[in-house]
């Protein structure tokens, strides 16, 4: 039997798509969920196939929750996201639903999904689909796990990012996080105004810098406002002060 999660804060659309899914004998709904809180708890729980997703809810969005698991199912979205951003994810997903639509348009869209399932196949569009969505997410905030807690981090708290083997070091002043992306990533995605490369392992905000110091052979030190010392290459200065003006 293929398993099947819905998430979607509408009752209504949930109940929409359990119905067309009663011709689909081969795929059983296993949850039902109302956030990408409760999605995210489920699919570890059931392990789905398949997922059903709106991507704006309350809370985590539909991205930032498969953002937050390790190896994320195949997705269909359903959702009347605008669409600009539909066309950032559809060659990606496996098909994307938008609201209102039919049982026409739906039996394509799980069709599709079982010509092609393969579980390898599918855990990697939605890998490629997160590549391409998280980078216009990134802009604004950035989604965390800290145990079983999940924390929304607004850009504007970022003190300065720190590499760490396959991982980001996000400093804020309310505690550090790790999340499973690249500098290369934030250098992509964080504002390019705000926050600068200033060494191979160091994205600074550069609104926290006080001053830089001189350390030796055309590097520096950024001193910043929590105290912090961190290494300034020759390029990160370089960086800086077109950023700074000086």
């Amino acid at each position: 039997m293929i398993k099947a999660i819905l998430i979607d804060d509408e009752p209504l659309a949930r109940e929409v798509v359990k119905e067309y899914l009663e011709d689909f004998k081969q795929i059983e709904v296993v949850a039902e969920c109302n956030d990408g809180f409760e999605g995210m708890k489920a699919i570890m729980q059931h392990q789905p196939d398949l997922i059903f997703l709106d991507v704006q809810m309350p809370k985590i969005n539909g991205f930032e929750m498969l953002e937050l698991i390790d190896h994320p199912p195949a997705v269909i979205f359903a959702t009347a996201f605008d669409e600009y951003a539909i066309k950032a994810f559809e060659a990606h997903a496996v098909d994307y639903l938008l609201k209102p639509f039919g049982k026409e348009r739906f039996d394509k869209a799980v069709t599709k999904w079982l010509a092609q399932h393969q579980a390898t196949e599918s855990s990697r569009q939605t890998q490629h689909l997160l590549e391409t969505v998280s980078r216009e997410e990134a802009h604004n905030r950035v989604v965390v796990k800290s145990g079983s807690n999940i924390i929304i981090i607004p850009v504007n708290e970022i003190e300065y990012l720190e590499a760490s083997d396959d991982y980001v070091k996000i400093h804020t002043a309310g505690g550090t996080y790790l999340k499973n992306k690249t500098m290369q990533f934030f250098e992509q995605t964080l504002p390019p105004g705000q926050f600068a490369r200033i060494h191979r392992s160091y994205m600074v905000q550069v609104q926290q810098i006080t001053r830089l110091d001189p350390y030796e052979k055309e590097t520096y030190t950024a001193i910043l406002k929590n105290g912090k010392k961190l290494p300034v290459s020759k390029t990160g200065y370089g960086k800086l002060k077109q950023l700074l003006g000086i």
